[in-house]
């Protein structure tokens, strides 16, 4: 009889371990879907998108699954992301809205930044208001950031909005508006990261945009992207629309 318990553990521990690596292997491939709203709820859907999904075929793209995209244009003080020409042309080509988005880094001056970003993005080319990335991810190193990270932030929004004329939206994720953001540019729209539950700021701000996963599969795209949700109805998402 022990014996028999004996065989019966094992099998189960090894079809629990096939079980999840297989999960595990379909959530890295992006096949398992774990978060992803309904368009019922959240009828205006859109992608970011940088140089890491290569060349995409824009027009394979599902319309109703990209109605927008966050484009990377540029980072730090001087570094442009090698797609963004294309990528911005190519959404345009195709009727797909878009917004051109900054990778901020905490290591450089916020006027340098934006100086950076208003000779990469033209004025009268985008269709939504321009974004700050602001992460950890990818980041410098602690020691060499500056010592007043929310007054180079403050500058670069300052710079950026005086150019552009719009209110930047901010990305960031749980961890660095717990950190830094709670309570402050209260007129910026949020586009916060929650691949595991819809989100819920801390202070009880209501968010803007929200990037759902992280390994999403779309035709068009060989590679996996970001999937988005905007907060509200196709009527309140074109009020963001810039107006040229």
């Amino acid at each position: 009889m022990k014996k028999k318990y004996i065989i019966f553990f094992s099998v189960a521990l090894v079809l629990l371990a096939f079980t999840a690596y297989g999960l595990y292997i379909g959530y890295y491939k992006g096949y398992i879907r774990m978060n992803y709203p309904t368009f019922a709820d959240y009828p205006v859907q859109g992608i970011d998108v940088s140089h890491h999904q290569e060349k995409i075929d824009w027009g394979k793209l599902d319309k109703q699954a990209v109605q927008f995209a966050f484009i990377k244009a540029t980072e730090g003080g001087n570094h442009k992301d090698s797609m963004f020409q294309e990528n911005w042309r190519e959404a345009r080509d195709h009727q797909i809205l878009s917004g051109a988005y900054h990778f901020f880094t905490f290591c450089k001056e916020g006027e340098e930044q934006a100086r950076n970003y208003i000779h990469y993005v033209p004025r009268d080319s985008i269709d939504l208001p321009p974004i700050i990335d602001l992460e950890y991810g990818g980041n410098c190193q602690e020691a060499n950031r500056k010592e007043d990270l929310i007054l180079e932030i403050t500058r670069y929004l300052e710079i950026i909005e005086d150019h552009y004329q719009r209110k930047v939206i901010i990305y960031t994720t749980n961890e660095f508006y717990r950190n830094h953001l709670q309570n402050r540019f209260p007129d910026n729209p949020i586009w916060i990261r929650n691949i595991l539950s819809e989100p819920n700021l801390p202070d009880g701000r209501k968010w803007t945009f929200w990037q759902f996963a992280n390994r999403g599969r779309l035709d068009g795209i060989t590679t996996l992207v970001d999937l988005n949700a905007f907060n509200g109805s196709r009527e309140e998402f074109d009020k963001m629309l810039l107006k040229h």
